[in-house]
């Protein structure tokens, strides 16, 4: 009863923003606004919108084209930035060549392999030389979730089944919560060289540490052609195939590791996109054995790897492989000894009509688990021997996400979505470990303007141990975020 009467409200007040919007969908800016022009300084820098007819460099055979209420929402935002010319203004800012360099700079703000749907948006201020050579954005977001926890509340802020309590505690089986934890600031530089050719700089950082309120960097790379190099998402991820979430955690399954990396990757004819990359791991999560077994440091990289096939502008199919060295100690012996761990990844976005977006994940692989969602909580990527205690060997496991959406407008839309992660070890642990976990999502949003944006969520999770036991959570939650 308690699911159904939150979906009831769920649904009602999408219905509600639905209406709101339509009344006022003609005041929304999904189209270019006017063109503005200031003195911002002595060097006579300019504030201009590029209009929104504006088509992309590259030549129209080979662009990859959208009919998604999605890619409308971010052309909107694509087109909602003032520009700042630092170096005086160009002679022909309203030409068609010079709108094209514009556009393909602004693009890459927006448009990357790794963007997840919580990223922060594209800058509203872009200082660009005149040339349209140079670009520098400074961004983030303010973002604030709330929670209400109504049936065994979960201890942090995000919706993770793994950390459901099994035990009822009536004390705490209710919880309200609140966070700034996500709130984002990041800078960006993006040029061109005669000598070296394209370049990119990016520094994230979010207040996400202990509390969610403390600095903390999230990624720093630079980018020169076609190698990165710094801290990166991890080319074994995929964020754009996860469904849109309130919750910071995500899909049950969700593989979003950073870490410092060297990655070549490459595009061929818009459609085909190959990367390889060496990483450096955190230390592989091993379930110590008290006075045998032992951490050790990692030696040696990851090696991670993907195929990807892209028919549409915000549309793919990409394959993904992890392999990587597992390191654990003997303490008796003091010997180190390595374990071989591998995982792969099949993910996939469609739109197979203009307002329906589908995404999905298939996950698996043996000592990958301190990459994945809910299991990355514990110690699973190598677990003591069934037979012999005193070797190691890394478990089996599996996760999945399926997820839709639905866009009633380009700024209004709804979306549900279903994820399970589950854990094969050869023989079954102790009774209170977890076996699988999983979470049911459904939520709204409604981005007001192209930079505020709302939403609601509703989330039920079960976490299952070897005995049989299970316990579902339930949390009702909200976020408000202001990007600039």
């Amino acid at each position: 009863m308690k699911n159904t009467s939150a979906l009831a409200i769920l649904f009602a007040l999408t219905a509600s923003q639905f209406s709101f919007a339509q009344d006022h969908h003609r005041a929304m800016t999904f189209d270019a606004p006017a063109r503005k022009t200031a003195k911002v300084s002595q060097a006579k820098d300019t504030l201009q919108t590029p209009p929104a007819e504006v088509a992309s460099a590259v030549p129209a055979e080979l662009r990859l084209r959208s009919n998604s209420l999605v890619d409308d929402q971010k052309e909107a935002l694509l087109r909602d930035h003032k520009i700042i010319y630092i170096d005086g203004r160009p002679e022909n800012p309203d030409s068609k060549q010079h709108q094209d360099s514009i556009r393909d700079l602004v693009e890459n703000f927006f448009y990357d392999q790794f963007q997840s749907f919580s990223d922060p948006a594209a800058p509203y201020f872009l200082f660009m030389g005149k040339n349209a050579e140079l670009a520098m954005g400074i961004g983030g977001c303010v973002r604030i979730r709330g929670w209400y926890d109504f049936d065994a509340a979960i201890p942090a802020n995000s919706f993770t089944p793994y950390l459901i309590p099994m035990v009822k505690d009536p004390a705490n089986n209710s919880k309200l919560g609140a966070t700034p934890a996500g709130s984002t600031l990041f800078f960006r530089v993006i040029g061109k060289n005669k000598t070296f050719g394209n370049y990119q700089l990016y520094i994230e950082a979010n207040f996400n540490g202990y509390g969610g309120t403390d600095f903390h960097l999230k990624k720093a790379y630079a980018q020169l052609n076609n190698v990165t190099l710094g801290y990166a998402s991890s080319t074994f991820s995929d964020p754009a195939a996860l469904p849109p979430t309130v919750d910071a955690n995500g899909p049950a399954n969700k593989i979003s590791p950073t870490s410092v990396l060297v990655r070549w990757m490459n595009t061929y004819k818009q459609r085909w996109t190959v990367a390889g990359s060496a990483e450096l791991p955190k230390n592989a999560a091993v379930s110590t054995v008290a006075g045998k077994i032992g951490t050790a440091s990692q030696t040696l990289p990851d090696f991670a790897a993907f195929i990807q096939y892209a028919w549409g502008k915000s549309e793919h199919v990409r394959l993904a492989g992890l392999a990587r060295s597992l390191p654990y100690e003997d303490i008796l012996s003091h010997e180190r000894h390595h374990k071989f761990g591998w995982g792969m990844q099949l993910s996939t976005v469609v739109h197979p009509i203009s307002p329906v977006t589908l995404y999905g994940t298939f996950n698996c692989g043996e000592g990958h688990e301190s990459t994945t969602g809910d299991l990355q909580v514990g110690n699973y990527d190598l677990v003591p021997s069934p037979h012999n205690p005193m070797d190691m060997y890394a478990p089996f496991s599996l996760g999945w996400c399926v997820g839709a959406q639905y866009n009633f407008l380009p700024n209004l839309f709804a979306s549900v979505s279903y994820s399970d992660s589950r854990y094969f070890p050869r023989s079954p642990r102790e009774a209170s470990e977890y076996r699988y976990g999983n979470i049911f999502t459904a939520n709204v949003f409604w981005n007001l303007t192209p930079r505020i944006q709302a939403g609601l969520e509703f989330d039920t999770g079960v976490r299952k141990n070897w005995s049989g036991n299970s316990r579902r959570a339930d949390r009702l939650g909200v976020m408000a975020q202001f990007s600039f």
